[in-house]
């Protein structure tokens, strides 16, 4: 979940790029917009992976009930959001949405998945 946090955040540094660039008025470089949708569509899926292995494995395994910690709270709120952001960064994709949503959402997506890493650390063995 490291590494998925990793490239979720050069994903969004790229996406902010790509946010400087338009509101400047300046033309978007599709080198860009093809790195951005080439790293975050995997991260995405693993991050959501991520989520529902974390939650089978605390339930099925450790034998925890999921929301008992701040993690798994954070967790669901992370991966609720990380949804919604894609959904609307495919509705970006063809052309249609408000890119900006689709920024601020990847801002708390990125903010909330760091304080449930941290929140994670209590529960390492």
């Amino acid at each position: 979940m490291s590494l998925c946090l990793a490239v979720l955040f050069v994903t969004l540094r790229i996406g902010l790029k790509m946010r400087k660039r338009r509101l400047a008025g300046a033309r978007l470089d599709p080198n860009l917009i093809r790195l951005h949708l080439k790293l975050a569509k995997p991260a995405v899926f693993f991050a959501i992976f991520g989520f529902v292995g974390g939650a089978l494995s605390s339930t099925l395994i450790r034998g925890w009930s999921l929301f008992d910690s701040s993690h798994g709270a954070l967790a669901l709120i992370v991966a609720s959001l990380l949804g919604v952001t894609a959904y609307l960064g495919h509705r970006a994709e063809g052309g249609e949405g408000e890119p900006g949503i689709h920024g601020l959402l990847g801002v708390l997506t990125i903010l909330g998945a760091s304080l449930a890493a941290v929140a994670g650390f209590v529960l390492l063995p």
